[in-house]
Protein backbone atom coordinates (compact mmCIF):
# COMPACT_ATOMS: atom_id res chain seq x y z
CA UNK A 1 0.00 0.00 0.00
CA UNK A 2 1.29 3.35 -0.92
CA UNK A 3 1.84 5.36 2.02
CA UNK A 4 0.58 9.00 2.76
CA UNK A 5 2.07 11.90 3.63
CA UNK A 6 0.19 15.23 4.05
CA UNK A 7 3.01 18.44 4.05
CA UNK A 8 1.86 21.48 5.55
CA UNK A 9 3.17 24.89 4.57
CA UNK A 10 4.02 22.52 1.03
CA UNK A 11 4.41 26.51 -0.87
CA UNK A 12 7.03 27.26 1.74
CA UNK A 13 11.11 27.08 1.64
CA UNK A 14 11.24 23.87 3.49
CA UNK A 15 7.79 22.38 2.73
CA UNK A 16 8.27 22.28 -1.25
CA UNK A 17 11.79 19.99 -0.54
CA UNK A 18 9.70 18.06 2.03
CA UNK A 19 7.50 17.57 -0.80
CA UNK A 20 10.17 16.04 -3.28
CA UNK A 21 12.07 14.31 -0.54
CA UNK A 22 8.97 12.22 0.22
CA UNK A 23 8.22 11.95 -3.44
CA UNK A 24 11.87 10.49 -4.40
CA UNK A 25 11.03 7.81 -1.85
CA UNK A 26 7.88 6.71 -3.21
CA UNK A 27 5.19 8.25 -1.05
CA UNK A 28 2.13 9.87 -1.90
CA UNK A 29 2.92 13.24 -0.71
CA UNK A 30 -0.40 15.81 -0.42
CA UNK A 31 0.67 19.63 0.23
CA UNK A 32 -1.25 22.18 1.39
CA UNK A 33 -0.88 26.14 1.78
CA UNK A 34 -2.95 29.02 2.20
CA UNK A 35 -2.03 32.38 0.50
CA UNK A 36 0.02 30.29 -2.02
CA UNK A 37 -2.18 27.26 -2.62
CA UNK A 38 -2.60 26.35 -6.14
CA UNK A 39 -4.82 23.80 -6.42
CA UNK A 40 -5.05 21.12 -7.31
CA UNK A 41 -1.21 20.24 -6.94
CA UNK A 42 -1.56 22.14 -3.29
CA UNK A 43 -4.81 22.31 -1.33
CA UNK A 44 -6.35 25.29 0.20
CA UNK A 45 -5.97 25.01 4.08
CA UNK A 46 -6.27 27.26 7.19
CA UNK A 47 -4.52 25.79 9.84
CA UNK A 48 -5.85 28.19 12.64
CA UNK A 49 -9.22 26.31 11.29
CA UNK A 50 -10.17 22.86 13.26
CA UNK A 51 -12.73 22.68 10.35
CA UNK A 52 -10.23 22.73 7.58
CA UNK A 53 -7.84 20.50 9.20
CA UNK A 54 -10.06 17.61 9.74
CA UNK A 55 -11.38 18.06 6.69
CA UNK A 56 -7.89 17.75 4.33
CA UNK A 57 -6.84 14.55 6.87
CA UNK A 58 -10.09 13.26 6.38
CA UNK A 59 -9.78 13.66 2.64
CA UNK A 60 -6.44 12.43 2.21
CA UNK A 61 -6.97 9.50 4.68
CA UNK A 62 -4.77 6.28 4.06
CA UNK A 63 -3.15 3.93 5.98
CA UNK A 64 -0.14 4.42 7.28
CA UNK A 65 0.06 8.26 6.96
CA UNK A 66 2.04 10.72 8.43
CA UNK A 67 1.93 14.49 8.57
CA UNK A 68 4.32 17.06 8.22
CA UNK A 69 4.52 20.21 9.81
CA UNK A 70 6.23 22.86 8.37
CA UNK A 71 4.15 25.80 7.94
CA UNK A 72 5.52 28.63 10.92
CA UNK A 73 5.99 32.14 11.59
CA UNK A 74 9.84 31.38 11.53
CA UNK A 75 11.27 35.12 11.25
CA UNK A 76 12.13 36.52 15.25
CA UNK A 77 11.56 40.23 13.85
CA UNK A 78 7.78 39.84 12.34
CA UNK A 79 7.43 37.61 15.49
CA UNK A 80 7.89 40.25 17.89
CA UNK A 81 5.76 42.74 15.50
CA UNK A 82 3.19 40.32 15.37
CA UNK A 83 3.03 38.14 18.93
CA UNK A 84 -0.21 37.09 18.32
CA UNK A 85 -0.42 36.43 14.88
CA UNK A 86 2.97 34.34 16.11
CA UNK A 87 1.11 32.30 18.49
CA UNK A 88 -2.04 31.73 16.32
CA UNK A 89 0.51 29.88 13.99
CA UNK A 90 3.34 28.42 15.97
CA UNK A 91 1.26 27.03 18.62
CA UNK A 92 -2.52 27.36 18.41
CA UNK A 93 -2.75 25.66 15.29
CA UNK A 94 0.11 22.96 16.11
CA UNK A 95 -2.18 21.96 18.95
CA UNK A 96 -5.08 21.80 16.66
CA UNK A 97 -3.20 19.50 14.02
CA UNK A 98 -1.57 17.40 16.71
CA UNK A 99 -5.03 16.97 18.25
CA UNK A 100 -6.18 15.92 14.95
CA UNK A 101 -3.75 13.86 13.66
CA UNK A 102 -3.54 11.79 17.01
CA UNK A 103 -7.17 10.73 17.00
CA UNK A 104 -7.04 9.62 13.53
CA UNK A 105 -3.57 7.67 14.56
CA UNK A 106 -1.66 10.01 12.09
CA UNK A 107 2.11 9.77 13.15
CA UNK A 108 3.01 13.99 13.19
CA UNK A 109 6.46 15.54 12.47
CA UNK A 110 6.93 18.97 13.72
CA UNK A 111 9.15 20.93 13.16
CA UNK A 112 10.85 23.63 15.73
CA UNK A 113 14.04 25.12 16.24
CA UNK A 114 17.65 25.87 17.58
CA UNK A 115 16.35 29.23 19.33
CA UNK A 116 14.15 27.26 21.94
CA UNK A 117 18.01 27.14 23.67
CA UNK A 118 19.79 30.11 25.26
CA UNK A 119 22.59 29.35 23.31
CA UNK A 120 24.98 31.03 26.16
CA UNK A 121 29.20 31.09 25.05
CA UNK A 122 30.47 27.46 25.74
CA UNK A 123 26.98 25.57 25.91
CA UNK A 124 26.96 23.94 22.60
CA UNK A 125 26.37 21.44 21.52
CA UNK A 126 22.95 21.40 22.80
CA UNK A 127 21.41 17.65 23.26
CA UNK A 128 17.64 17.00 22.57
CA UNK A 129 16.98 16.83 26.55
CA UNK A 130 18.81 19.84 27.10
CA UNK A 131 17.41 22.59 29.29
CA UNK A 132 15.46 24.67 27.28
CA UNK A 133 15.38 28.99 27.64
CA UNK A 134 14.26 30.59 24.41
CA UNK A 135 16.32 34.08 23.86
CA UNK A 136 13.42 35.40 22.12
CA UNK A 137 9.29 35.18 21.38
CA UNK A 138 10.29 33.29 18.38
CA UNK A 139 11.80 30.37 20.41
CA UNK A 140 8.99 30.66 23.11
CA UNK A 141 6.51 30.36 20.66
CA UNK A 142 8.68 27.14 19.02
CA UNK A 143 8.80 24.94 22.35
CA UNK A 144 5.40 26.10 23.49
CA UNK A 145 4.52 24.39 20.10
CA UNK A 146 6.76 21.45 20.91
CA UNK A 147 4.76 20.80 24.17
CA UNK A 148 1.41 20.71 22.36
CA UNK A 149 2.62 18.22 20.44
CA UNK A 150 3.80 16.22 23.14
CA UNK A 151 0.67 16.54 25.54
CA UNK A 152 -1.87 16.16 22.39
CA UNK A 153 0.12 13.05 21.40
CA UNK A 154 0.88 11.38 24.53
CA UNK A 155 -1.65 8.81 24.94
CA UNK A 156 -0.79 7.66 21.07
CA UNK A 157 3.33 8.18 21.34
CA UNK A 158 1.99 9.86 17.55
CA UNK A 159 4.51 12.92 17.62
CA UNK A 160 8.10 13.92 16.78
CA UNK A 161 9.60 17.20 17.05
CA UNK A 162 12.68 17.92 14.72
CA UNK A 163 14.56 20.87 15.60
CA UNK A 164 16.71 22.48 12.89
CA UNK A 165 18.42 25.43 12.60
CA UNK A 166 18.77 28.37 9.78
CA UNK A 167 17.78 26.68 6.53
CA UNK A 168 18.92 27.86 2.99
CA UNK A 169 18.22 25.98 -0.24
CA UNK A 170 16.65 26.89 -3.47
CA UNK A 171 14.21 29.56 -2.99
CA UNK A 172 11.20 31.48 -5.33
CA UNK A 173 12.54 34.49 -3.58
CA UNK A 174 15.27 34.97 -1.53
CA UNK A 175 13.47 36.51 1.39
CA UNK A 176 12.39 33.62 1.73
CA UNK A 177 15.84 32.48 4.08
CA UNK A 178 17.62 34.71 6.51
CA UNK A 179 20.66 33.22 4.20
CA UNK A 180 19.78 33.64 0.93
CA UNK A 181 18.52 36.85 1.47
CA UNK A 182 21.85 38.16 2.61
CA UNK A 183 22.60 37.94 -1.21
CA UNK A 184 20.58 41.20 -1.66
CA UNK A 185 22.86 42.59 1.80
CA UNK A 186 25.74 42.07 -0.87
CA UNK A 187 24.32 43.66 -4.05
CA UNK A 188 23.17 46.98 -1.46
CA UNK A 189 26.80 47.06 -0.36
CA UNK A 190 27.50 47.71 -3.86
CA UNK A 191 25.59 50.73 -4.06
CA UNK A 192 26.99 53.94 -4.06
CA UNK A 193 27.54 55.72 -0.67
CA UNK A 194 26.31 52.30 0.86
CA UNK A 195 26.92 52.48 4.83
CA UNK A 196 25.97 48.98 6.08
CA UNK A 197 27.30 46.69 8.92
CA UNK A 198 27.11 42.86 9.12
CA UNK A 199 26.49 40.92 12.29
CA UNK A 200 30.00 39.18 12.98
CA UNK A 201 29.16 37.80 16.32
CA UNK A 202 26.12 34.81 16.58
CA UNK A 203 27.45 31.67 15.23
CA UNK A 204 25.15 30.10 12.61
CA UNK A 205 24.82 26.61 11.19
CA UNK A 206 23.14 26.69 7.78
CA UNK A 207 21.71 23.65 6.69
CA UNK A 208 20.32 22.95 3.50
CA UNK A 209 16.49 22.67 2.71
CA UNK A 210 16.83 19.20 0.54
CA UNK A 211 18.77 17.47 3.75
CA UNK A 212 16.42 18.52 5.92
CA UNK A 213 13.41 17.22 3.91
CA UNK A 214 15.42 13.58 3.41
CA UNK A 215 15.77 13.29 7.08
CA UNK A 216 12.13 14.23 7.70
CA UNK A 217 10.86 11.34 5.17
CA UNK A 218 13.33 8.88 6.99
CA UNK A 219 12.39 9.71 10.16
CA UNK A 220 8.84 9.04 8.87
CA UNK A 221 9.95 5.43 7.82
CA UNK A 222 11.48 5.14 10.70
CA UNK A 223 8.78 6.15 13.30
CA UNK A 224 5.78 4.16 10.94
CA UNK A 225 7.87 0.83 10.46
CA UNK A 226 8.42 0.70 14.48
CA UNK A 227 4.68 0.22 14.57
CA UNK A 228 3.95 -0.12 18.69
CA UNK A 229 7.40 -0.32 19.54
CA UNK A 230 7.51 3.87 18.52
CA UNK A 231 6.94 4.31 22.14
CA UNK A 232 10.47 3.29 22.78
CA UNK A 233 11.63 5.72 20.10
CA UNK A 234 12.95 9.49 21.01
CA UNK A 235 10.53 12.25 20.88
CA UNK A 236 12.78 15.06 20.40
CA UNK A 237 15.05 15.03 17.61
CA UNK A 238 17.46 17.11 16.16
CA UNK A 239 19.43 17.63 12.58
CA UNK A 240 22.15 20.26 11.32
CA UNK A 241 24.83 21.52 9.74
CA UNK A 242 28.38 21.24 10.88
CA UNK A 243 29.75 24.09 8.75
CA UNK A 244 29.54 27.19 10.74
CA UNK A 245 29.64 31.06 10.16
CA UNK A 246 28.65 34.36 11.65
CA UNK A 247 26.33 36.21 8.76
CA UNK A 248 29.46 38.51 7.83
CA UNK A 249 31.52 35.58 6.80
CA UNK A 250 28.63 34.01 4.84
CA UNK A 251 28.53 37.47 2.73
CA UNK A 252 32.41 37.17 2.60
CA UNK A 253 32.14 33.71 1.14
CA UNK A 254 28.87 34.84 -1.29
CA UNK A 255 30.88 37.70 -2.06
CA UNK A 256 33.29 36.13 -3.46
CA UNK A 257 31.31 33.74 -5.18
CA UNK A 258 29.81 36.66 -7.10
CA UNK A 259 33.19 38.40 -7.75
CA UNK A 260 31.64 41.46 -5.76
CA UNK A 261 33.91 43.41 -3.20
CA UNK A 262 32.83 44.10 0.55
CA UNK A 263 34.75 46.43 1.74
CA UNK A 264 32.63 48.83 2.74
CA UNK A 265 30.58 46.30 4.71
CA UNK A 266 31.41 46.43 8.41
CA UNK A 267 31.90 43.90 10.74
CA UNK A 268 29.49 44.04 14.18
CA UNK A 269 30.86 41.89 16.98
CA UNK A 270 29.06 43.59 19.51
CA UNK A 271 26.24 41.16 19.79
CA UNK A 272 22.62 42.06 20.97
CA UNK A 273 22.49 45.36 21.58
CA UNK A 274 21.53 45.98 25.43
CA UNK A 275 17.52 46.42 25.36
CA UNK A 276 16.97 45.45 21.93
CA UNK A 277 13.72 44.21 20.67
CA UNK A 278 14.54 41.13 19.69
CA UNK A 279 17.97 39.03 21.85
CA UNK A 280 19.12 36.18 19.60
CA UNK A 281 21.83 33.58 20.49
CA UNK A 282 25.20 33.24 20.57
CA UNK A 283 25.22 29.67 19.65
CA UNK A 284 22.51 26.97 19.43
CA UNK A 285 24.55 24.39 17.74
CA UNK A 286 22.57 20.99 17.84
CA UNK A 287 23.45 17.92 18.73
CA UNK A 288 22.47 15.02 15.83
CA UNK A 289 23.20 11.89 18.04
CA UNK A 290 19.37 10.63 18.68
CA UNK A 291 19.07 10.74 15.03
CA UNK A 292 22.90 8.68 14.59
CA UNK A 293 21.47 6.54 17.49
CA UNK A 294 18.32 5.38 15.35
CA UNK A 295 20.34 4.86 12.11
CA UNK A 296 19.83 8.20 9.69
CA UNK A 297 22.12 9.53 7.65
CA UNK A 298 22.97 13.26 9.18
CA UNK A 299 25.38 14.38 6.46
CA UNK A 300 24.54 17.23 4.88
CA UNK A 301 25.92 19.25 1.61
CA UNK A 302 28.70 21.19 1.68
CA UNK A 303 27.86 25.15 2.39
CA UNK A 304 30.31 26.51 0.03
CA UNK A 305 30.08 23.54 -2.20
CA UNK A 306 26.36 24.30 -2.74
CA UNK A 307 26.28 27.74 -3.54
CA UNK A 308 29.00 27.37 -6.06
CA UNK A 309 26.85 25.26 -7.75
CA UNK A 310 23.89 27.00 -7.30
CA UNK A 311 24.50 30.86 -7.27
CA UNK A 312 21.07 33.12 -6.56
CA UNK A 313 20.11 36.24 -9.17
CA UNK A 314 20.29 39.58 -6.94
CA UNK A 315 16.50 39.26 -5.46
Amino acid sequence: MTKTALITGATGLLGREVVKAFQRAGWDPVGTGFTRAQPPSTLKVDLGSEEDITTVLDKVKCVPTCSQLSAANRFPDRCDADPTGARAINVTATRLLAHATSTRSIQLIYISTDYVFPGHRGEAPYEADAQTKPPNLYGQTKLDGESAVLAETGNTDLGVVLRVPVLYGHTQDNQESAVNSLVGAIWKAQEKGADTSMDDWAQRYPTNTEDVGRVCQDVATKYLEAGEERSLLPRILQFSSEDRYTKFEICELLAEILGLPLDVMARNTQGNAPGGSVQRPYDTHLSTKALKELGIDVQTQNFKDWWLVNQQPRL
